[in-house]
């Protein structure tokens, strides 16, 4: 592979994390937002703050799709690095998490729970794209 297809390669894995890093963040921003609302609901917030609460969590799903094909693409765009391996950095742990997203919420609690796990995952996948992003750049 000659310099100029490899930086190409590298220039498209860079577009592809970049797009992963955004939709993650969103992810997070909405995850954030209903955890928030989440704690007022706990302490009897009533109706509206539930279903504001839902459409977060129904905004953060829709994210965390996008996020999780965001990612597959990256993957993608990392394998055509003819040194991929060398980054020793495995973002496949973090292709499954959407799958098992707000499967059967039923309680107030659980669901808290749920966002913050959730939410807990998602700030590391953002840390592990962020840092192939870096080493990415370095190598460009």
């Amino acid at each position: 592979m000659t310099e100029e297809k490899r930086q190409k390669e590298i220039r498209e894995a860079i577009q592809a994390g970049e797009r992963a890093l955004t939709s993650l963040g969103n992810a997070k921003e909405q995850l954030d937002s209903a955890r928030n609302w989440g704690i007022f609901d706990m302490m009897g917030g009533g109706f509206f703050t539930s279903l504001v609460k839902h459409s977060k969590l129904d905004n953060a799903s829709s994210y965390m799709e996008m996020a999780k094909a965001d990612l597959q693409r990256f993957k993608k765009e990392l394998r055509d690095i003819p040194d991929y391996e060398e980054l020793k950095v495995d973002i496949g742990s973090f292709l499954s998490f959407a799958d098992f997203f707000f499967d059967g919420l039923v309680v107030d609690y659980m669901v808290q729970s749920r966002i913050n796990d959730t939410r807990d995952k998602v700030q590391t996948a953002i840390r592990k794209v962020e840092e192939m992003l870096t080493e990415l750049r370095r190598r460009k």
